[in-house]
């Protein structure tokens, strides 16, 4: 399995509509795609604005690249995210999982 990451940050007034649109568009979206596992959304408030972490778990690398391209390590954002974004990274880094305590079912034993 592998970990994909990304960072953003929103003013406070727009992370909300960012935090629905990741919600509302971005995950429907990845669900769709063989070899998506799951999406988390983080946020903090630091700095006077709200910083993202994006955290989306993917089979294989061929499996994010029907999500992002053959260029894996571009980000990969739409324009409505961008509206509401303040700044955010033009890259995703990637891990191998090296262990989770989750099940294939996506729960913890």
């Amino acid at each position: 399995m592998i970990a994909r990451t990304w960072h953003a940050r929103a003013t406070l007034d727009k992370a909300d509509a960012y935090a629905a649109h990741f919600t509302s568009a971005v995950v429907p979206a990845l669900k769709q795609l063989a070899g998506h596992r799951s999406a988390f959304l983080m946020r903090r408030e630091i700095d006077g604005g709200v910083e993202f972490v994006a955290l989306t778990l993917w089979e294989s690398r061929a499996s994010i690249e029907a999500f992002a391209g053959t260029d894996i390590g571009r980000a990969h954002v739409e324009r409505e995210g961008r509206t509401a974004l303040s700044s955010f990274d033009d890259f995703a880094t990637h891990y191998e999982v090296a262990f989770t305590s989750v099940d294939a079912a996506g729960t913890c034993p």
